[in-house]
């Protein structure tokens, strides 16, 4: 099982009538989703509301094969996105204030982390800027490693969100160094490094890192172990948009290095060239169907073509 913590929000995505269309969404929420119907077994942990936002997230984890058990549902409100496009690439405008995603707490996490057997760990995304989910987070992922757990982090920074950049800054530096898988954009590492990536990520692969994942958009993708890199180009494909695409890569190369038999803390540092190309076509290819279709729809595996 993988499980994926963090946020689930409604991305408000542009008409065009000049309104806005709710859709479910969010960082983490579109990777536990791709996985569930890429066939991985998955639970979602975060903070639902139980207002009809949250009705809509629960019902599209649930159609998609995510168990949410472990969702801890409040009265408290859903976190809105309002989504800008531009020639099909998003930006952002986020409604976060007291939401049920944002308050998860300590308090609200599963008490014996090995009872429920999780393969490895997903983090990322906007619930890491935030309090108190923030620390909730990176306190279970610090549990995770301590007990051999796989633990995988996307930052998918959003630079506008941020309101306390050192600590921020110093939260993603202390995950990172413990991930055992990373996956960064390009634009991503730039912001992190401040300009200085192949040192950054070299220094996470001299830790506890096996792998990083490296994506340029629509150029393509690098996995980089101790050993070497390896590329994959991005599928060529008519964009209607960039919402969710990332996240949809995460999936695909989590499902595949569970098809593998690799996704272990024995496995990843030995990991060669020929698991580490299988993991990236499957996560282009499941991407570049994202990116064909309007808001954070991942493919099922039937659709994907390696």
């Amino acid at each position: 099982m993988i499980l994926c913590c963090g946020e689930a929000l409604i991305d408000m995505l542009p008409d065009a009538a000049g309104g806005f269309v709710p859709h479910p969404g969010g960082a983490v929420f579109n990777t536990a989703i791709a996985l569930g119907r890429l066939g991985a077994p998955t639970r979602f942990l975060s903070g639902l509301s139980a207002d009809f936002f949250g009705d809509m997230l629960r019902d599209r984890l649930t159609a998609s094969q995510v168990d949410t058990a472990l969702c801890v549902t409040s009265d408290r409100p859903c976190t809105l996105a309002f989504v800008r496009l531009v020639d099909g690439h998003a930006t952002y405008a986020f409604y976060d204030e007291n939401t049920a995603g944002r308050m998860l707490s300590p308090g609200d996490l599963p008490d014996a982390l090995s009872a429920l057997q999780p393969q490895a760990l997903f983090f990322g995304g906007i619930s890491l800027v935030v309090e108190p989910c923030g620390t909730t987070y990176e306190g279970l992922m610090t549990r995770a490693a301590r007990d051999g757990h796989v633990t995988m982090v996307d930052p998918n920074i959003r630079p506008g969100f941020i309101r306390d950049e050192s600590a921020y800054r110093a939260r993603l530096d202390r995950m990172l160094a413990r991930a055992d898988i990373v996956k960064i954009s390009l634009e991503d590492l730039d912001w992190l490094a401040r300009g200085d990536g192949e040192a950054y990520a070299a220094r996470l692969l001299k830790g506890a890192t096996s792998v990083v994942f490296l994506t340029d958009g629509g150029v393509g993708a690098t996995a980089v172990t101790r050993r070497g890199r390896v590329f994959e180009p991005a599928r060529r494909v008519s964009v209607i948009d960039t919402v969710g695409a990332g996240d949809t890569f995460n999936a695909g190369v989590l499902a595949s290095l569970r098809d593998q038999g690799v996704l272990s803390r024995d496995s990843l540092p030995q990991i060669g060239e020929s698991a580490l190309t299988r993991a990236l076509k499957t996560g282009a290819a499941a991407a570049a169907v994202t990116v064909s279709r309007a808001g954070a729809n991942p493919p099922w595996a039937s659709e994907l073509s390696l």
